[in-house]
Parts: structure tokens; sequence; C-alpha cells
């Protein structure tokens, strides 16, 4: 790692160690922690003096402005990957190799520059729950399913340079951040130790989770972070940074979920889209580490880019409890003191935030959130209201309807509310081990006082690592909790990404005249995303889950009606839920560094599966024109350069509202019978029991593009009242399918537009949501606001985002998306002036025409380099080739 003007040294240990130090530039001691992350990027990396001092202006003139700065460009330490959205990624890595041999370029050129870490835990599914054999039957489910996927990600590690991938079966990959990759600061260099500050980007969004541990990262598309991996600097606006003041501490039974639903209900209100967020006072050291990454996974949840937490003592005993050795944190703690980032530093300083936000910790409340958005939070004696009341806008009333149920010859009468899946899962609560232990004695307590698991109701325990699982062994938890249903089905991210499996059968039958719901210990409960049988979803701690799947149902008030009947009566919350001393107790007994240190021996052996897979390291992979998992992309092939962008005679492919979430545009979860997806696959001889979910034919663009607009829940205007994929056609005036339209629009040389609204390509940061509408003959959006990670993703694919100006939508120029666009020239070659605007005509059916300016989301000059080239991955072929 080289260091470039700024160098400076401090000891530690009787070593020199160079550094870039910050608080040589002026005012940067009254910076927030996280843009004197920044700054130390950019002057480690300047190569020049000059250079130097002008991306350090930038950011602190911005940081003590309280304001958004112009443009710097950040390059993340390493770049951290999940298998759903790393697939694409090393397909496309694959694919530049390819494309650099026909240039007669030598393919071996192209590799990650920084390191990159893959850990496959998006592709399992929990088919099988509620058993001993759960997660070895899940295993060996997987490995069928995947073979391909995997045998090409094994080849990937043999064939990259600076690539490790992690196994399917041992963890979620921001838990094994947390456990076993974040270091707060890095030793590096070939020669002479240079030390800098651990970052990185993610091709997931809850990447954020790693900033509870003073590491500052955030997700991105796989589009930025594999030119990321290739050596490409982040281009970016310097954010404006909110300080978020915690005081006081979390009362008596408050998780760290309800502490992060309550950051998400907050921030989402006040507004934090596009910015960094700073929490610090005297309630921050009064929360585990574990704690604070719980509320930093949160974080796309309520839109800001990352919550950070500085590093402090708890980051430094949790660095130590997951193996690090002492000597290595000395090192850390007296880099931070360097660069005047340390507590004691910190305590007093004078910071400059563009706004605070006070939280007493004191005030939390035990809490859920949903029906279908993690910031609508919602009390524990507010959730049965809130469920009637989302029932009526779906024109229901409780009991209004009843249903018979059968299971083992037995029947049972449900009625709206009753729970399809209760889990346990995900990277938000399974990394806090507090929360686990909780979940484990309500179990227990509920065991010993007779309760008995409903057999409607399917329960999931997916651990985030192997490490929660030698927690809940070693604390006695396991058995009670595969007595109440929770058996250890796999590790990995199952129920937030749409893995729970299906429904069981019975079900499955009554989801179209009951109102299914869900509650799980998750991040994430959109439409259509947990399970398309189940209408409602509810977040909450773990605890929460057990205690709810033995009430069967959430039209329930458990502030006051009883959860369940056991063996000597009625059985109340307050007669499940463990006492803080008591958790505190259990973690004390099990938790050490030795049970960090044994899970953590096989981390990259993987299973009998995983081994058995044999591959070359070849220096272009092999491609199978039958394979219906990984195919080579076209986007070098069709990427087209040019400095001027115009469209004519352009047709809506959809007219959409507020919030469309790239859950939404990106093909996720299961692959509908009746879909073109599906039509696709038979065409390839694939029976419909071995269609797998869209997460894991990501490698196909194929089946990615079939897919893209195809949630069950998506609303689209041109679509005649009908939900789903479909719009209308334009050619035919008829409503089909999204996909068949765009291949009448490719027929007939049609580009294609998008209008939307409000926060377009909210949610996951998913490459697909932009990858799939270009191949779908998408040239541009037309949304009211964008995602920051989606507009951006837009733009490496070639897509230009337009936004209406403030005030004016598609609807207020009475625009309904069967208009004919035609968008003027825009001229990239010497740069847009911020903010430049479009001039659009839209000309209505009756021969009328709206003519409207939309301002251009292209916002950085490196933006409009990589539009103008056709593309991120085009520009940066390019680069690497001269």
């Amino acid at each position: 790692m080289r260091i470039g003007c700024a160098r400076n040294e401090f000891s530690c240990g009787g070593e020199s160690i160079a550094y870039a130090r910050v608080l040589d530039i002026p005012g940067a001691d009254r910076l927030p922690v996280c843009l004197r992350v920044l700054l130390e990027n950019v002057l480690r990396r300047a190569t020049s003096e000059q250079q130097a001092q002008a991306a350090a202006r930038c950011i602190v003139d911005a940081g003590l402005a309280g304001e958004a700065g112009g443009e710097i460009e950040f390059m993340p330490a390493r770049v951290l990957f999940q298998d759903f959205t790393g697939v694409p990624v090393f397909v496309d890595f694959a694919a530049m190799r390819d494309a650099a041999s026909d240039k007669g370029g030598d393919p071996d050129r192209i590799n990650p520059q920084i390191p990159c870490t893959l850990v496959v835990d998006h592709s399992v599914a929990a088919d099988v729950v509620s058993c001993s054999c759960a997660a070895l039957e899940n295993a060996r489910i997987e490995a069928e399913r995947n073979a391909e996927r995997f045998s090409f990600l094994k080849w990937s590690a043999k064939s990259f340079d600076n690539v490790q991938i992690v196994p399917p079966g041992v963890g979620i990959c921001h838990q094994l951040n947390i456990e076993r990759f974040c270091q707060v600061a890095i030793t590096g260099g070939d020669q002479a130790p240079v030390m800098y500050f651990d970052s990185l980007v993610g091709t997931d969004s809850h990447t954020t989770t790693a900033n509870g541990m003073g590491v500052l990262g955030w997700g991105v598309g796989g589009i930025e972070a594999e030119a990321a991996a290739l050596g490409q600097p982040i281009t970016m606006l310097v954010p404006p940074v909110v300080g978020v003041h915690l005081t006081g501490s979390l009362s008596a039974g408050v998780t760290a979920m309800d502490l992060a639903l309550t950051f998400a209900e907050r921030l989402r209100s006040v507004g934090v889209v596009g910015k960094l967020v700073e929490c610090f006072g005297e309630g921050v050291s009064t929360l585990t580490a574990t704690q604070r990454a719980t509320v930093a996974n949160m974080t796309p949840e309520y839109g800001c880019t990352s919550t950070f937490f500085p590093a402090d003592d708890k980051t430094f005993a949790q660095l130590e409890l997951s193996g690090t050795d002492k000597a290595s944190i000395e090192r850390v703690q007296a880099f931070l003191r360097a660069q005047g980032v340390d507590a004691e530093s910190l305590d007093g300083a004078d910071i400059v935030y563009s706004q605070v936000i006070d939280i007493d910790l004191s005030l939390i409340e035990p809490s859920l959130a949903g029906p279908s958005r993690p910031h609508n939070r919602v009390a524990v004696s507010g959730l049965q209201q809130r469920f009637r009341d989302s029932l009526a806008q779906h024109g229901r009333a409780p009991q209004d309807t009843v249903k018979t149920v059968s299971f083992n010859g037995e029947d049972f009468s449900l009625t709206h509310g009753a729970l399809g899946i209760a889990a346990v899962t995900s990277c938000t609560t399974a990394t806090d081990p507090a929360m686990m232990i909780a979940a484990g004695l309500v179990a227990k307590k509920a065991q010993e006082l007779g309760c008995a698991p409903l057999p409607w109701v399917k329960k999931v325990l997916a651990p985030g690592s192997h490490s929660t699982t030698e927690i809940l062994s070693r604390a006695g938890l396991v058995e009670p909790l595969a007595q109440m249903g929770f058996s250890v089905c796999g590790w990995g991210c199952m129920s937030c990404i749409g893995n729970s499996g299906p429904l069981f059968e019975p079900m499955h039958a009554v989801a179209d005249e009951l109102e299914l719901t869900s509650i799980l210990s998750g991040n994430r409960n959109f439409d259509g995303r947990i399970s398309p049988d189940v209408a409602q979803n509810y977040l909450a701690a773990p605890a929460f889950v057990v205690a709810y799947s033995l009430a069967g149902t959430l039209d329930i008030d458990l502030s006051n009606d009883p959860v369940c009947t056991g063996s000597a009566g009625p059985v109340y919350l307050a007669d499940l839920l463990p006492q803080d001393e008591e958790v505190k107790a259990l973690l004390h007994k099990v938790v050490s560094s030795d049970l960090f240190a044994e899970t953590g021996k096989t981390l990259f052996d993987g299973d009998e599966h995983w081994r058995s897979l044999a591959v070359n390291a070849t220096s272009t992979f092999e491609w199978n024109d039958g394979s219906t998992y990984v195919r080579r992309p076209p986007y070098f092939e069709d990427a087209v350069a040019s400095d001027v962008f115009e469209l004519s005679g352009a047709r809506a492919l959809a007219n959409l509202g507020d919030f469309v979430t790239t859950d939404h545009l990106s093909p996720a979860g299961a692959i509908a019978p009746d879909s073109p997806a599906a039509r696709y696959l038979r065409e390839h001889g694939i029976e419909e029991s071995e269609f797998n979910t869209y997460g894991s034919r990501r490698g196909n663009h194929e089946v990615m593009m079939r897919g893209c607009l195809a949630n069950v829940k998506l609303v689209n205007k041109l679509a005649e009242g009908k939900v789903g994929g479909y719009t209308w056609d334009h050619w035919g005036a008829c409503v089909s399918t999204i996909f068949d339209v765009s291949q009448r629009a490719a027929a007939e040389n049609t580009p294609l537009v998008i209008l939307a609204g409000k926060m377009y390509g909210s949610g996951s940061s998913r490459d697909w949501a932009a990858k799939a509408p270009q191949l779908l003959g998408v040239r541009a959006v037309i949304a009211q606001s964008f995602e920051r990670i989606h507009r951006s993703n837009l733009v490496g694919m070639g897509i230009l985002p337009l936004q209406f100006k403030e005030g004016e939508s598609a609807d207020s120029l009475g625009l309904d998306g069967h208009e004919v666009f035609d968008i003027a020239p825009v001229d990239f070659s010497q740069g847009l002036l911020s903010p430049s605007y479009a001039r659009i005509t839209a000309l209505r059916q009756d021969g009328s025409a709206v003519e409207f300016e939309a301002e251009v989301r292209v916002d950085t000059p490196t933006e409009g380099a990589y539009f103008s080239a056709g593309g991120i991955l085009p520009f940066v072929l390019d680069t690497l080739m001269a």
C-alpha cells in the first residue's frame, strides 16, 4: 500500500510506522471521524502535493460548513461480496478477460487490485426445518442446486489474484466481517510498514454493519464494486454528516433491535438520504460493539450511506474476543491516537455536524416494524391494531374468514393474522449474542412451562455464524430451541432474502383466502419479499420471534393477552422474557476468545460437497453454452461509446409510483411457474422442481432480464390494474408481460423509458436492478428522486437518470405512460454544469404535447466519463488495456 506525499511516522512497540496524518490539515480536528477516514484516504493516495491539498480542502471545507462538498475519489481498502451479488461480478471479470483476449491483450492482467472476500451465504434455503437433520439436508439441497455456481466461484478463487472465498455453510458475510475481517486499521506496505484506516465497500447494502466496529463502509452495486476491485476509485461528492447524540442507557428488556428500529423510524422521518451518520455522546459507551453493529446494519432502512461508531474500548474488546492479538490492537490504538480519533481525544472535541439528532436510549421501548417497511415501527401494545388497520386497507376484517387446516390428522381453525413463518435469522440480530441468548432463554422458559410449538408456523433458525451456534450450545439452549421447533437449519441469509422455502402445504392452500403473516429478526420486510403467500411481515428481536411463534398469530395483543396455554394455565409474555442479568450471566459464562478461535479454524475449508468440486486455474473460463446458471454476458459486445445522449420515439415500459424498491426492479425470490423466466428454463429442459431462485441464477443474464420488474406485488399504472410483471403493449394494444413488451420494442427498434415517483430504487443495492433494465432496452428513467446506490448503478450501465423538477411529477404533468418521448441531446464531452437539465417532449395519443425539463443526475465528471464510454465496465476494460 503506497503512501503519497503526506508521509508521517508514529512509533509502537519500538517500530516506526508510516501514515498519512490528517491533523496536519488545518480544521481537520473539528471534522467528524468518518470524514477524517475519507481525508486520510485521499491524502495517502495523492500523487502530488497539489492533488493532496485540493482534495483535503474539498473535504474540510464541506465538513466545517456542515454541507455537501465537491467530488473526491475514495479507494476502499477491500471489497466484500455475498454470492448472489458476487457471482455476476466474477462473471463480469471472466467476460472481461475474454474481451481483453479478443482485443489481443493479456487476460491475466484482469485481476482485482485490492483484497476481495466473497462469502457464499445467500443460496441456502430453509426447505427442511424443525428437525435435527435440517442443516445437513439443506446443505445437501443447496449443493445440488448450485453446483455450477459453486464450481465457477471455486474457479474464480483459483484463477484471480486477491480473492478469497468463504464456502457455503459457514455464516452470513456481515457477521463474519465483524468476527473475522474487520481490523479498524490495517498495516500494509511492500517494504516499510504503512498503516491506514480499514474501509470497505460491499455488494450488499448491509455492509454498513462494519460501521459498528469503527470501520467505514457501505453498500454499492456490483457494478461499482467490481470497478473498485479492479483499481478504480469510487467517485463521490463529500457527503454532509449528521450527528446522532446518544444519551442515557437502554432500559431493562430493551434490545439492540428495538434501538435499530427506532433509528429507522426517527432518521427516516428526518431525512438522511445520501448523508453519513455518526454517533457520539455518553450513551455510545453503554452499547456493546455488537449492539452498535445491529444499529449500523439497519442503515439502508433509513436511507443514509453509513451509521458510524468511532472505535473505542468496546471495539477493542470485541477485536480481542474474536482473535486479534494484543500487539495488533496496541498498534491500532497508537494509530488512532496519532490521528486524534481515539476516545480520549474525541471527548469534548468541538466537532461540526450538519445537524444533530438527540436520542435518549432510556426512552427506547420494545418494538416491531411492519407490515411492509422497516421504518414503520410499532410498540408491542400497538401491533394488533397495526395489523388490523392494514387488514382493513385490504378490504378485510378480523374473523370474517375462518379456514380449517389439518396437520398430522388434527384440525385447526385459523383466521386472518395466522403466522406462516417465524424466523430467527439475519445479519442484523444474529450478530449480537445477547439477543440470540435471550431467544434461547424464551424457548427454555416455554419448555419449562409446558408450552408446545404450533404446527402451522414454519420455524427457521439460521445463525449468522458457527460462533453463534456454539454460544447457544455452550449455554445449553440448542435443545430448548429445537423443542419449540427452532432447530438450526443452516448458516446463511434465509428469510430476509426470501429463502424461507415454501410455507407448509396446508397454509399455502389457504393463503389466497387468509391474510397470513410472518415475523422475523431481520432487516427487510418489503411486499412479496419474505414469501409470496404472506401478506404482512413484521421485524422484531429474536426473543419476540420465538414468543409469537407460540401464539401462532399476529392478531393478538401480547401486552395484555396470554401468549399460549402451558401445562399450568395461561403463559404471558412476561413469563417468557428473560431478565437482563440472566442474559449477561450466560454471556459471561460461555463467550470467550477460545470459542471464536475454535469455530474459525475451518473458515475456508468448506464441507464435503465444496471440497469435491474439481476445477482448474485457467486464465479464461470455459463457458458452457447450455448452462442455465452461468453465461457470458453481452455488456462488452453491445457497449456503444458516445459523448452525446439523445432519444427519439421512446415508449414507456412502466409508469411506477413512490418507493419502488430494487426488490421490484431486480429479480429475487422464487421463479413463478407462469413467468417468462420459467418459460425460458422449460425451453432449456429444466423441470419446475429445479427452477431454484432468481438469486441463485444471477450469473445468467437471460434468466435475470426475464425477471426484471416481475415482482408479484409490482403496481404498474400501465398494466390496467393487473398486479405483477405486466405492462401495456403499445403495438398490440393489450396488457402483456414486461419482458415480452420489451422484446416487441426491440423488434421495432424503439428505445424504452421508465416513469417513476420518489425514491426510485430504494432498498438493497442490487446491480441487476440496473443491468436487467439495460438488457430490456431501457435507456432512461425519469423519476422524482433516486436512491443513492441505484442512481449510480443506472449511470454505470449507461441508463440516464433524469429527475423531475421540484414539485413536478408524471401525474402533475399529465403523463400516463402512453406518450411517445423525445429527449433532446445531452452533451457529456465538456462535462456538465451542476445542475444540468434535459429537454423532454412527450407526445400524447391525441396529438397534443407536453414539454418539460428534468435534471440530469450524472453527478460527477467521472460518472460522465463512465456514461460516455457506454458504462463503467467498458470504461474499466479500456483503462486496464491501456
